[in-house]
């Protein structure tokens, strides 16, 4: 080595291309920072008054330019680092130099120019993020014209293969990222299960339809208004609801809906008020105290059903199919139930549905439960895209409606049905195989 070249030169390009290290780790902890920082996070930070939260927030709503422009920029001065290594080592070690700076670049680069800053930003993501934030915005403003015309080259190379690219889409849906973080959190015991099913449970009522869980007609308690005012107060009485659907003649004809309190409180007028009836409760319509029905499609969210609730001051809805024939009935505690699972009182003598282990392994099962309470309730993963309830999921898979002692399997569980009152499956035995 020819120690003459150690001069003014020398040490400037030497420091150069330290220099031009410095900004490559900078550009490459900035990438990571930048693409690994949660939204969600720096949304946190910039309503609490951080600017630089705010500034990476706007960066990053524009991913595919924010990578383009922090590319760009690293391979410049990686390139030019590497090149004027190669000169300064040339100068050195002659024709050797070049695969001297080939082995120097290399190492320095890999060790201080990306694992070293990565490292750092993907520990630090949201501050990593926030503190570059100013530096980068202004490099993309600055290479936003050679950015864009690398966007249109790539796209047209991209498009010659069949991929097509829509600028406008986001790389993560909001709902599959909270969802799989629940899910990973609970795995790792950071989040309880109550809490994942809890927050899957409200994100989840857009999607679904009262029609899943409703309370099929065949189950409904109905009072006739034809029915003596003595039957009608013991039937009321005996029931575990205090708001019941009243029919005259046809249960498809509904009236209208009685609630317990004004019920009692008519019957109570009527035999103790100031004009009581010589004749007791003989004389007493039901259709005098029955409030209008509240009839709903099948169709309808769960989500937009939970608001009209609300909006109305009323907890009880009709349902009805596209030709107005009655399906079932839902409620608020109904809807609420699928967020904070089974809510009972001091009338619940047990939770409706409840899942029973039993001594041969097996679980049993109400077949009117529904599957996805089932999923919730024994972490398993059956498909509830063609039947709502565990029976119309073997009647389905089945394609019959079995007979009690037949067993099947399909989905990785074993289906025995041990209950079958006339067409309807109302007990099964299910185990995992």
């Amino acid at each position: 080595m020819d120690t003459s070249v150690l001069d003014a030169a020398f040490w400037i390009t030497a420091g150069g291309i330290a220099l031009l290290l410095v900004m490559s780790a900078f550009f490459s902890g900035s990438e990571t920072a930048l693409t690994a920082a949660s939204r969600g996070k720096l949304r946190a930070q910039a309503d609490k008054g951080s600017v630089g939260a705010a500034r990476a927030l706007k960066i990053t709503e524009d991913n595919e330019r924010l990578i383009g422009s922090v590319l760009l920029g690293n391979n410049l001065v990686n390139i030019l680092a590497t090149s004027l290594a190669t000169a300064l080592l040339t100068r050195l070690f002659g024709e050797s130099g070049v695969a001297v700076a080939t082995l120097v670049m290399t190492l320095l680069v890999l060790i201080f120019a990306e694992v070293l800053p990565k490292t750092y930003a993907i520990t630090n993501a949201e501050t990593a993020a926030a503190k570059v934030s100013p530096v980068i915005q202004v490099v993309v403003k600055v290479f936003s014209p050679v950015v864009s015309a690398v966007r249109l080259l790539v796209r047209g190379v991209l498009r010659l293969f069949g991929v097509k690219t829509d600028p406008d889409s986001h790389i993560l849906a909001v709902r599959e990222e909270i969802a799989g973080a629940l899910y990973l959190g609970q795995s790792e015991g950071v989040v309880q299960k109550e809490d994942r099913d809890r927050i899957l449970g409200a994100l989840d009522l857009g999607d679904r339809t009262v029609e899943e869980i409703m309370l099929h007609r065949s189950q409904i308690e109905m009072l006739d208004a034809n029915t003596d005012p003595d039957d009608l107060l013991r039937q009321l009485l005996d029931s575990a609801h205090t708001r019941l659907p009243v029919y005259q003649g046809d249960p498809d004809n509904i009236m209208g809906v009685v609630h317990a309190k004004d019920l009692l409180r008519a019957m109570h007028k009527m035999m103790f008020g100031p004009s009581p009836s010589p004749n007791g409760l003989k004389d007493f319509k039901i259709l005098d105290v029955v409030r209008p029905p509240y009839f709903i499609p099948d169709t309808t969210t769960l989500d937009d059903q939970m608001r009209q609730f609300l909006r109305r001051r009323t907890h009880f809805a009709l349902v009805v199919d596209e030709y107005g024939s009655l399906e079932g009935l839902i409620t608020l505690e109904d809807i609420l139930e699928e967020i904070v699972g089974e809510i009972t009182d001091e009338f619940d003598t047990a939770a409706e549905h409840a899942v029973q282990r039993l001594k041969d392994g097996h679980f049993g099962v109400d077949g009117a439960m529904t599957i996805r309470d089932l999923n919730r309730a024994m972490d398993w993963n059956l498909p509830d895209d063609e039947a709502n309830t565990v029976a119309g999921l073997v009647i389905y898979e089945a394609q019959m409606i079995p007979s009690v002692g037949q067993v099947f399997s399909f989905h990785g569980f074993r289906f025995e049905v041990t209950g079958r009152k006339a067409n309807r499956i109302t007990k099964l035995k299910i185990r995992p195989l």
